[in-house]
């Protein structure tokens, strides 16, 4: 307890000592763009020394940098073998060219399982001889529990239909999204869907407009599924659409179950079988057999589709697996026992867990689905800087560190720091919201020596290029610092844990 107790003052010492004020050219654009100094947490640290610090014992709303969170806790926990895994399984037997049972689709929180993976499973089917399915088939979500985090969830923002808002489950194809072909000419607005689904097509009431196609969005409104009295689906789309423009836009409007439902009968339809039973959810039992497989990409390739593009989908999907999914070197993943507990509070349970074990306190800390799409997740720049360090000394440092993107070529910041002394060097998460603008990550400064980065604006001003302009400042200070000047240090113990 005395140990602790020393820690933290050393802690609070030091985060004192280092830069009482802001650096001038950090203050004046703070200033210029109308932000309050309390609108912004920072912390820098040079190995075990506090560059600056500001604010850093302050929980705020990360954004997206949360995905850092996700993805260093993930690679940790699950390792870099990890995959996800989707079964077609079958309490049934075959009798020549028929599957006298049911046929089951059991999820494996499979992030890459897409059209083309399903065909191919149901193309394993048809090698094995099975021509005819006589049963149901069997969604099997229950990896994850409840299975269907959607129902009833009100929407994020005013776009349900985008895909950064598409919220997960343990069997989820193609995302769950259609991709919509939009051509117009004068006078006609001509549609085309893919993929291809059982039943389903695609309409519009959309108005033609002389409006720029560049800003098409302008007259977007939001499309409906329609289920008609035949058992077919209509995707119906509203508002207008500029004349003699062309713009592909892919939309989250049918629920996943038809989806899957509709999916699966033209898949197999177009492989010559028959099936004329149900779509239901249920769950396979431990003695069903085995059919086929789908595994997805390894878990450095799916941290780096999380933090380059900052995919949320992908984020919540590693963040619910660790509460869900243990790695098996010789399958790719196997579930955990199920002990009554949702998935989010054991997913909860091993972030802590983990963050606990690098003598990180998570006084304060909030994770709600792990991808920073949130209005309640919070962390401090402090707990975010040692989880950077944490991941410094990582076994998988390589993989979490090229995950990121690199300042004016990729990612998020494939059009940001170009031009300042941070370009091509340094690697950040970046985060918006409409209140909020964040980046972590590493800045080497400019004798090379690398930094741990951490800052977030938390305002209502944050919008319209503000809290950018303030936190690109920052990184340019931190790459520019060094070579002219030493900056106040003092050193820093690790975080201590709350007793």
């Amino acid at each position: 307890m005395l140990r602790r107790l020393t820690l933290a003052t050393l802690l609070f010492a030091a985060l004192g000592a280092a830069h009482a004020q802001l650096p001038a050219p950090v203050a004046q654009v703070l200033a210029q763009q109308g932000l309050p100094e309390d609108a912004l947490g920072v912390l820098v640290l040079k190995g075990e020394s506090v560059v600056l610090a500001h604010q850093a014992d302050r929980a705020m709303q990360p954004a997206s940098t949360m995905k850092l969170v996700t993805t260093m806790v993930s690679l940790e926990r699950l390792g870099p073998a990890f995959r996800g895994r989707t079964e077609l399984r079958t309490t049934g037997t075959v009798d020549k060219d028929v599957l006298r049972g049911n046929l089951i689709l059991k999820g494996g929180a499979d992030a890459d399982l897409s059209g083309e993976g399903l065909e191919n499973m149901l193309r394993a089917l048809h090698y094995q001889g099975i021509r005819r399915i006589e049963g149901d088939l069997v969604l099997d979500r229950s990896l994850w529990q409840p299975a269907r985090l959607d129902v009833g969830v009100a929407p994020f923002d005013e776009s349900p239909e985008a895909y950064y808002n598409v919220i997960p489950d343990a069997l989820l194809v193609n995302k769950n999204m259609l991709q919509i072909d939009m051509r117009s000419t004068t006078k006609r607005l001509k549609l085309e869907m893919q993929p291809a689904l059982d039943r389903v097509s695609i309409g519009s009431d959309m108005t033609l407009v002389e409006a720029d196609c560049s800003k098409w969005e302008d007259g977007w409104k939001l499309p409906e599924a329609v289920r008609e009295k035949n058992g077919r689906i209509k995707v119906l789309l509203h508002g207008t659409f500029p004349k003699d423009c062309a713009r592909t836009y892919s939309i989250n409007v049918l629920d996943r179950d038809d989806y899957i439902d509709r999916l699966f009968r033209q898949k197999w339809k177009e492989l010559g079988g028959k099936f004329s039973g149900k779509v239901v959810a249920g769950t396979a039992p431990p003695e069903s057999t085995l059919l086929a497989e789908h595994t997805s990409r390894m878990l450095p390739e799916l941290v780096r589709d999380t933090n380059k593009p900052s995919d949320n989908l992908l984020a919540r999907t590693l963040f619910l697996s660790l509460g869900s999914l243990q790695p098996d070197p010789a399958a790719g993943s196997f579930a955990l026992p199920a002990n009554g507990e949702t998935t989010f509070a054991r997913a909860d349970a091993a972030v802590r867990e983990w963050m606990r074990g690098q003598r990180i306190d998570d006084t304060g800390f909030v994770i709600e689905n792990g991808s920073g799409l949130s209005r309640t997740e919070r962390i401090t720049p402090q707990q975010m800087a040692y989880l950077l360090q944490a991941g410094l000394r990582s076994n998988w440092a390589p993989e979490f560190q090229a995950s990121m993107p690199i300042a004016g070529i990729d990612g998020t910041l494939r059009r940001r720091l170009q031009g300042t002394a941070a370009a091509g060097r340094a690697r950040l998460k970046t985060g918006t919201l409409r209140n909020v603008v964040a980046l972590a990550g590493y800045v080497p400064d400019a004798n090379g020596v690398q930094n741990v980065f951490v800052a977030m604006v938390n305002s209502e001003q944050a919008g319209n290029g503000r809290g950018r302009a303030v936190l690109d400042a920052l990184v340019d200070w931190v790459a520019r610092s060094g070579a002219m000047q030493q900056p106040a240090v003092a050193p820093v113990q690790a975080a201590p844990v709350a007793p």
